[in-house]
């Protein structure tokens, strides 16, 4: 089968959207498909043509940025061509040029399946504004004219203001999760390179610095879980400075960071490799997801911690508190509550063995399974058509 990929960002860009994108690619690809991935040349040192694990990416030139978009002259022209040269087509939205090419994989008679990660919450400002506009807009004419449109739990899909209104399209399919196993030394050859003080607990985040993340909410928390663990370690992994359309977030909660690193209990150690992000679980006490708004609809980084025998201290968001509450490994807080984020970490930290349940059998997230998924959605819309 021959399959063509469709979303804006693709790798090196780092995103649970484009960290699901890559997995599910390269599986498709093992199982003997064609695959072709239409993305962005987001920066313009990356080739416009090249194979990465039997995974052939074709980047489209940027003329200009808006915001957290943008945009493509060439890419009507490359869409048209590669949706008549492909079996199948996998859009990945939130996706401006979305729309476009499920009308022409509808038009064509090509099984055209949306796989949504979430809804679109720009920052607050006129332009985000009607940035924001626009791309719900593109997101709902693509809803319209797609077959399918995939969501990885039944909790977002029925809370989410797009998906409830194309109930009738959806098909849940939990995401593709997978780690490299690392050797012991190799786990702690990690802890000594970044916890040299051997500090105690280590409490990480792993997101890219974004303002749906709710950072600051942790900052918040931060001074009473301290008091309890003045040896406390908390680690970032993730994109943090320089991030598209993120800047002004992260100034502002510079001053605030840089306390902590001062004072020894913040640590940022950016972004990692799959086998690094091993090695980074493998040390953790406890892993937090302090997210806003439905901008975050599962957090992949979950299921990588809990599959580490990590628990989980996570927002009560439709689809994000869903690893916590099917697999029982951690604690949930209600939405941008600082003291109940503290309260719950604390909790799990003071009973941390009863939290891990290493046993949970996590197949259903294997990339394998999930491309196999995938495969039987294609072949059923066939045969509608």
């Amino acid at each position: 089968m021959k399959i063509l990929i469709v979303l804006t960002y693709y790798r090196p860009h780092i995103s649970g959207l484009t960290i699901y994108a890559e997995r599910i690619a390269t599986a498709l690809a093992r199982r003997g498909h064609h695959v072709t991935v239409l993305t962005s040349q987001f920066d313009s040192t990356l080739p416009l043509e090249e194979m990465m694990e039997g995974v052939r990416i074709i980047r489209v030139p940027v003329l200009m940025r808006l915001s957290k978009g943008v945009i493509m002259p060439k890419f009507g022209y490359l869409a048209s061509k590669l949706v008549k040269e492909n079996d199948v087509v996998q859009l990945h939205l939130p996706q401006f040029d979305a729309a476009g090419v499920a009308l022409r994989g509808r038009l064509l008679k090509k099984p055209t399946v949306i796989t949504y990660h979430c809804d679109l919450q720009l920052p607050p400002g006129l332009f985000n504004r009607v940035a924001n506009i626009a791309v719900l807009l593109m997101n709902d004419l693509a809803a319209r004219f797609t077959h399918r449109i995939v969501t990885y739990t039944d909790d977002y899909a029925r809370h989410s203001k797009y998906t409830r209104r194309f109930m009738r399209k959806v098909q849940v399919i939990a995401p593709p999760v997978v780690l490299p196993e690392i050797s012991e030394t190799e786990k702690i050859e990690f802890n000594r390179k970044h916890n040299p003080k051997r500090q105690h607990p280590v409490i990480g985040m792993a997101a890219r610095f974004a303002t749906e993340k709710g950072v600051e909410v942790l900052l918040k928390a931060m001074p009473a879980i301290i008091e309890n663990h003045p040896n406390a370690l908390f680690q970032f992994v993730g994109p943090y400075q320089h991030i598209i359309g993120e800047e002004q977030y992260f100034e502002r909660l510079k001053p605030e960071i840089e306390k902590f690193e001062r004072s020894g209990n913040w640590k940022f150690l950016g972004s990692m490799s799959p086998k690094q992000m091993s090695g980074f679980y493998a040390n953790l006490d406890l892993l937090v997801l302090p997210s806003l708004n439905t901008t975050e609809a599962f957090g992949l980084v979950q299921i990588e911690a809990m599959m580490n025998g990590v628990p989980c201290v996570t927002s009560n968001l439709p689809g994000v508190r869903q690893p916590v509450s099917v697999h029982g490994m951690g604690e949930i807080f209600a939405i941008g509550d600082s003291q109940e984020l503290a309260d719950k970490v604390l909790a799990v930290l003071d009973n941390v063995e009863a939290k891990r349940v290493p046993k949970v059998d996590f197949s259903r997230y294997s990339p394998d399974l999930i491309a196999q998924k995938y495969e039987e959605l294609f072949e059923k819309i066939k045969l509608e058509l």
